[in-house]
C-alpha cells in the first residue's frame, strides 16, 4: 500500500510531543540519499499514535519516504535539532 501527503505536521507534532527530535533527526539524516530520505516506523506503535523507529515489528514496518528539493529544510522543520540550543 502506498500513500502520499503534502503535510508532515502530524509526524512533526508526534516527534515533538514524544521529545524525540534528535533521534528522529538522526534517523532522517541516516536514511538520506540525494533529495530523499527513507525511515521505517514500527507499525504497532504507529497504530496507537506513537513514533518508534525500531524496525522489525511482527506486523511489519511502515516505510516513510520523504522527497524534497530542499530536504535539509524539511528535516529541520520536522525534527529540528535540540543540541547546542541557546536558552
Amino acid at each position: 500500500m502506498t500513500g502520499t501527503t503534502e503535510s508532515l505536521e502530524r509526524l512533526r507534532e508526534r516527534i515533538r510531543d514524544q521529545r524525540i527530535r534528535d533521534t528522529a533527526r538522526r534517523q532522517f539524516l541516516a536514511g538520506r540519499r540525494g533529495d530523499r530520505t527513507v525511515v521505517s516506523l514500527n507499525k504497532q506503535a504507529a497504530f496507537v499514535g506513537v513514533v518508534n523507529f525500531a524496525a522489525g515489528s511482527p506486523l511489519g514496518d511502515i516505510v516513510v519516504e520523504i522527497e524534497s528539493d530542499d530536504l535539509a529544510a524539511v528535516i529541520d522543520h520536522v525534527a529540528e535539532s535540540t543540541v547546542d540550543r541557546k536558552a
